[in-house]
């Protein structure tokens, strides 16, 4: 069994930023033409009234102050409410691969390494661009990966977590000398922008991570994988049933439940106790204890939940330095949060450092890596 390290990671941000404030002036606008158009139901009793958000209500529930996004004009078109992307060809490059080729090439040039070394290529994210060909198969011929491998796979907001375990687990076993993970999440096109308890919560982004034996790697900013652990248990809380059989069921693709709902007071109780207990135990299985983690990366999706999983694990609460936040720039951005705050927050550390990558969401699925600095 080879010993693995995570080389290098890459980062691409989408082009346009939607603030608090431009995302409640556009949502007020719909709510209130909403409210005017629908005023006899409204009064019947047949439709409920729209409520106005505000930038208040946004921070206190998220701790978001702004997103990145693919496309900004859709979103705050109070007549659309949506992102708007041209078709492409099938000849012509695909939006995902796109944002994936930029972090992909980013993470390789950090780990000092070119397609031509990577032999296996894992697509992770919530949602996908197409059922097939895979996009991790398009990304490969892309970034020039002759040989191997790809494959897409998709665990909702644990999606990154899961690929690097697998990724780990390939190198460790000798089926791949090295891989690239990439996580593009365009969480925008899959979120209610007309629902005032969810049109803040998700951006833009695309992730990477070049997973490669210690003994051949070049970077000097290296983390070895100590440890992965995987965990799932059914809930409905977090769900979008938007799928191939929608047009089957001569659904509409605009009904609420084609898109990202969630019971979130129920998340918050149930998420936060059973990721502190995962990665608690995750840690024991190694010898460690919280107190000896330098750093916690923790999926990205509301502030509240991160300060009581910190609470949980320190028995008080955690400092910026202990778990770095990068949700009020970027917001939630699935997949792509831990390895966000991955790759902003751990540069800095020292050799010796432990430190824990872990992301939680839907399914409920949680997934965590114990890393430590070379």
């Amino acid at each position: 069994m080879h010993r693995v390290v995570i080389s290098a990671t890459g980062l691409y941000t989408a082009p346009h930023t939607i603030s608090n404030e431009e995302l409640v002036a556009a949502y007020n606008s719909y709510a209130r033409l909403f409210n005017e158009t629908n005023a006899n139901r409204i009064a019947a009793g047949e439709v409920v009234s729209c409520a106005e958000s505000s930038v208040d209500f946004i921070e206190k529930a998220s701790g978001i102050t702004r997103r990145y996004v693919m496309d900004k004009a859709g979103v705050l078109d109070p007549l659309r409410m949506r992102p708007k992307f041209e078709p492409r060809g099938n000849e012509e490059l695909s939006l995902q691969a796109e944002m994936a080729i930029a972090a992909g090439g980013e993470a390789l040039a950090a780990a000092g390494r070119t397609g031509s070394d990577v032999d296996a290529v894992i697509c992770a994210a919530s949602n996908m661009q197409r059922p097939y060909p895979a996009m991790a198969v398009e990304i490969q011929r892309a970034l020039g990966i002759s040989q191997g491998y790809g494959f897409d796979m998709n665990v909702a907001c644990s999606s990154a977590t899961f690929a690097l375990e697998l990724a780990v687990n390939a190198v460790r076993c000798e089926t791949a000398q090295r891989v690239l993970v990439v996580n593009p999440e365009i969480c925008s096109a899959h979120l209610a922008w007309q629902d005032r308890d969810c049109h803040f919560i998700f951006g833009d982004v695309c992730t990477a991570i070049v997973v490669e034996r210690l003994d051949t790697a070049r970077s000097t900013n290296a983390w070895e994988v100590l440890g992965s652990k995987l965990a799932t248990s059914f809930s409905n809380n977090i769900r979008n049933n938007a799928g191939f059989l929608s047009r089957c069921e001569d659904r509409d693709p605009t009904d609420r439940d084609q898109l990202f709902v969630q019971e979130g007071r129920k998340v918050f109780k149930e998420v936060c106790p059973m990721a502190a207990a995962h990665i608690t135990t995750h840690l024991a299985g190694l010898g460690l204890r919280p107190p000896d983690v330098r750093r916690f990366w923790l999926h990205q999706a509301n502030l509240a939940m991160n300060q009581l999983i910190g609470r949980r694990l320190l028995g008080r609460d955690a400092t910026a330095d202990e778990a770095p936040v990068i949700l009020d720039e970027f917001a939630n951005t699935a997949s792509a949060g831990s390895i966000i705050a991955f790759h902003r927050h751990s540069a800095d550390l020292m050799s010796g450092d432990v430190g824990v990558i872990c992301s939680f969401g839907a399914g409920y699925s949680i997934g965590s890596l114990v890393v430590g600095k070379r």
